[in-house]
């Protein structure tokens, strides 16, 4: 009997990839996904039946929010039960944060989602993105012995190495090898064959109906500290009564200077029903506010840790939570569960 091939959609919605040099003046200009896919005729020998959409209007991820991410859910949820897996064609410079959005959006996903860009165009000769769309569309394909697909989440493939979407970091503008996930192993690898870390897979034992989530609340601010930063600074910065939660990025393990002023603010902040997030400025490793005298005096006021999530996934789950409408109770349990390996537990 004849094996039946996956079904797969391939989602354009932007980015380097599916650009081409215009012979004229050398500027880049948008390839419509038709003419992406002529670029890389290899693709009908892949086993698999695929099948394409396009936005409309392709994005620069450097554009992308929630209503981006939402439209990217939204084709999913249409096609979910008509496809076997989806791979989405994404600027880089965002990429890491789409996938931390899905990744909170699609719960009890079984299906594989992946994420693919390239540094350079593919109409270019040395384009990274025939590889990395030819791996990215064969990896959602895969079975293993029993029927189930290999890969039940969202991730990223980038130069021969398959990540969890929400792990993921960009860390260069001009390598191949763009994409980084500091504090997770590879998904897997790809060489001459397909080497997966099956003990790093998320594998579903009880299978429930795909539940995708909408909400989106970005009363979020970013607060960066740097040697000599003044307590009018902070002070400035914690004076904008829409924000509901402010994001540190601290030193280290999470450390800040042991000033009584600038505690004393944040502390203020919080009594007010403010929520605050400590994460790291270092990409690989996690906050400590459990050993450090600076941690555990944040602890102590009630910011909240980080751990070893991305500062991409920080950013996306606040701004989920905030959408349910919490109390900052809520708020402050809900954040600390791992809703789809994006903590460390």
């Amino acid at each position: 009997m004849e094996e039946i091939k996956s079904k797969i959609l391939l989602i354009y919605t932007g980015g380097t990839i599916g650009m081409e040099v215009n012979s004229n003046d050398g500027s880049l200009m948008p390839l419509s996904l038709e003419n992406l896919v002529k670029h890389i005729p290899e693709l009908s020998r892949l086993e698999c039946a695929l099948s394409t959409y396009s936005f409309v209007n392709p994005v620069d991820s450097s554009e992308a929010d929630f209503e981006f991410w939402n439209d990217i859910a939204r084709v999913i949820e249409e096609n979910y039960d008509l496809f076997d897996g989806f791979v989405i064609l994404h600027g880089t410079d965002t990429m890491a944060y789409t996938a931390s959005a899905l990744s909170i959006m699609l719960e009890n996903l079984t299906k594989p989602v992946v994420i693919t860009g390239s540094q350079l165009p593919m109409g270019m000769l040395r384009t990274d993105g025939r590889e990395n769309l030819i791996s990215s569309i064969e990896i959602a394909s895969l079975k293993d012995d029993k029927g189930s697909f290999i890969l039940q989440e969202v991730a990223i493939y980038f130069e021969y190495s398959l990540y969890r979407g929400n792990r993921c970091h960009k860390f260069s503008t001009e390598h191949f090898d763009a994409i980084i996930s500091p504090n997770y192993p590879p998904l897997a690898e790809a060489g001459v064959n397909i080497n997966w870390n099956y003990g790093a897979l998320q594998r579903k034992v009880d299978y429930e109906k795909l539940a995708i989530h909408y909400e989106w609340d970005d009363s979020i601010s970013i607060i960066k500290f740097f040697p000599g930063l003044k307590t009018s600074q902070l002070e400035y910065a914690l004076n904008q009564p829409e924000v509901k939660v402010f994001i540190l990025e601290t030193f280290g393990s999470g450390n800040i200077p042991m000033r009584n002023d600038l505690v004393d603010l944040i502390k203020g902040k919080v009594d007010e029903g403010k929520c605050f997030i400590n994460v790291s400025q270092c990409r690989k490793g996690n906050v400590d506010q459990k050993t450090y005298a600076s941690g555990l005096k944040l602890s102590k006021i009630g910011v909240l840790s980080a751990e070893d999530m991305t500062f991409e996934a920080v950013v996306v789950k606040v701004m989920h939570l905030l959408g349910k409408e919490l109390s900052v109770e809520g708020f402050a349990r809900e954040f600390q569960i791992d809703y789809s390996g994006e903590l460390s537990m």
